[in-house]
């Protein structure tokens, strides 16, 4: 089983590599030439797999930053067996859903599930039918911090509000220190750092805080960040390079970005012991989570406030947001061919990888189905 999850890791992040060179090549424009591909798939290892059918030309997306690290090893997959060109933007969970109410998309990427205000614009541009959430990528959000001499840090719901709320402003605070009992915490001020954009991932973190915290955070959540105080960067990648360059910095975004020079909070949920971000911790709140929408729509609500053992909470799901019907004739091939790799067996297969988690089965299954059904 070990060598099994080291093949799957390097796997990943060979198409990583591989998708860094598709993305050079198409910097500086949105209207980027694609292949004339279509077909078949006849590449070897994962590609071998995509079944293409009539994709071709290009697809312009954009979307939550929290699914890019995943939407990059996709691309460069698919773009290899298929001769598609996929210009992912990544520009925000807020401009994907605009974009894609405007007509300007083949799809988009939400860290949240539309609202019926946005369910109802996108019936101007889905002809016959409307915005369906597909709930395809997974992952825990993690709390990154970057604080010299400190290698493991426990939080909680309580601390985390108030930090974030400007209520807790220095390191040696007591309450940082009742639950960092052997921690040397310095007398350091903290700099904690939210989105500056829309963002699904600041959706998701407040509605964590305020399921579980709700005496101590007070707002009504969203995509865009309302406490006071604190510092703001845009997506995800500039929080975390906020983060790893700031001592005494915290911030908030997924898994994927921790990277040299921080390190991820444990939570103290409440259960046997603090849980740290994992694909399998957040499998295993995702797990419990429901489907709520009605029709084709397959939007999921989360258990924020789990206690489960080895459950981390703080977890969001990416929703590729697609029409039902009425999609463009030139690029519903594509769509429907990209949409199909990445929610199977294979495309979700790379996931756990690149630091994020697969959907559950039953979601899953229904997801294929859906796919499948688009016009």
């Amino acid at each position: 089983m070990k060598l099994q999850r080291m093949n799957r890791r390097a796997i990943a992040l060979g198409a990583i590599a591989a998708s860094s060179a598709l993305v050079l090549t198409a910097c500086g424009s949105d209207d980027t030439s694609g292949g004339d591909g279509g077909g078949s798939a006849s590449s070897t290892g994962a590609a071998s797999s995509i079944k293409c059918d009539d994709a071709k030309g290009q697809l312009l997306s954009d979307g939550s930053s929290a699914q890019k690290n995943a939407i990059d090893a996709w691309v460069a997959q698919f773009s290899k067996a298929c001769g598609v060109q996929i210009n992912y933007k990544a520009g925000g969970s807020g401009a994907g859903v605009t974009s894609f109410t405007q007509g300007q998309l083949a799809f988009a990427g939400s860290d949240s599930a539309l609202k019926p205000e946005e369910v109802t614009a996108s019936k101007k541009v889905c002809s016959g039918g409307q915005g369906i959430d597909l709930p395809m990528v997974g992952g825990p959000i993690a709390v990154g911090y970057n604080l010299s001499g400190v290698d493991n840090l426990v939080l909680d719901a309580p601390t985390l509000a108030k930090i974030f709320d400007s209520k807790i402003t220095n390191w040696n605070d007591e309450a940082i220190k009742k639950l960092n009992p052997d921690a040397k915490l310095p007398d350091l001020k903290i700099q904690a750092f939210h989105r500056s954009d829309e963002s699904g991932t600041t959706d998701n973190f407040t509605k964590y805080l305020k399921a579980t915290d709700p005496t101590d955070w007070k707002y009504s959540g969203g995509k865009a960040w309302q406490a006071k105080g604190g510092q703001s960067a845009a997506q995800s990648s500039g929080v975390a390079a906020q983060v790893k360059q700031t001592n005494g910095a915290i911030g908030y975004f997924e898994l994927s970005y921790v990277a040299d020079g921080m390190k991820a909070v444990s939570i103290n949920t409440g259960a046997s012991a603090p849980v740290a971000p994992s694909s399998d911790a957040a499998s295993k709140a995702i797990a419990d989570a429901k489907i709520v929408g009605t029709g084709k729509d397959l939007s999921l609500e989360l258990n924020y406030a789990t206690k489960a053992d080895g459950a981390y909470p703080i977890t969001l799901v990416t929703y590729e947001i697609a029409c039902d019907k009425g999609n463009k004739a030139d690029t519903l091939p594509a769509t429907k061919a990209f949409l199909r790799y990445i929610a199977s067996e294979d495309g979700q297969g790379m996931l756990s990888g690149l630091k994020y988690a697969p959907m559950p089965a039953d979601i899953i299954a229904k997801v294929r189905t859906t796919i499948e059904g688009l016009s």
